[in-house]
């Protein structure tokens, strides 16, 4: 009797947002076979469940059509973004890549969502992630702590403004770290922040920026 396990594709980051080819769609759903299951998750990824016999030939062909193949379960999901409707220019899309690159995948207490939009509009609904990032011309707010499962959705909290592009990345790292490090296990990052509290949060993110000033 085969085996199934589970893995998750998103389309990665091209001009215009997030967005799956019919090319890539069409090798999807002829490669992965009858048995199946394919599940779209509210964090922007396919999550694909199959014979996990074949799941290393089957990521190499999907990989081969610009798909990116991560983790499922406790992991940091891929970062979630709005469509980029001004242009990577203006809303520093290749910043989003390189965050992504070094977020996604990292094995956590519990699932995190990083949301990442370009201007104040927020359209990637940043504010109701774990963690989400707003572009503010030329710099940064984080938001900590959006819960929207639930009876009483919370909007996430303002923790770092006017972050720079060269800060953004170590402090959102040091966010995810703090909680890989400190979390429970199945405690959400809303409840984490509750319990360690939003000023030992921002420290843990800044805390190299203040080292180096004072040294």
């Amino acid at each position: 009797m085969s085996h199934l396990a589970k893995f998750a594709v998103t389309p990665g980051f091209e001009e215009g947002g997030s967005l799956f080819t019919p090319k890539q769609l069409s090798l999807l759903g002829s490669i992965v076979g009858n048995k199946a299951k394919i599940e779209l998750t509210t964090f922007k990824q396919l999550y694909v469940e199959m014979e996990e016999e074949r799941m290393d030939e089957v990521q190499q062909r999907l990989k081969e059509v610009g798909l990116e193949i991560y983790p499922a379960g406790f992991y940091t999901k891929s970062l979630i973004t709005c469509n980029f409707c001004k242009g990577s220019e203006d809303t520093n899309m290749e910043l989003a890549k390189q965050l992504n690159e070094v977020i996604a995948g990292i094995e956590v207490p519990y699932p995190i969502r990083v949301g990442y939009s370009g201007c104040a509009l927020g359209t990637g609904e940043p504010l109701l992630k774990d963690i989400g990032i707003v572009k503010m011309k030329d710099v940064f707010d984080i938001y900590i702590g959006g819960e929207p499962k639930t009876i009483k959705p919370t909007l996430g909290q303002l923790a770092i403004s006017g972050v720079t592009a060269e800060q953004l990345i170590p402090c959102v790292t040091r966010m995810i770290d703090f909680f890989q490090a400190n979390g429970k296990k199945k405690e959400k990052y809303a409840k984490f922040i509750q319990r360690m509290s939003i000023e030992k949060i921002i420290e843990e993110a800044v805390r190299t920026e203040s080292k180096n000033e004072s040294s």
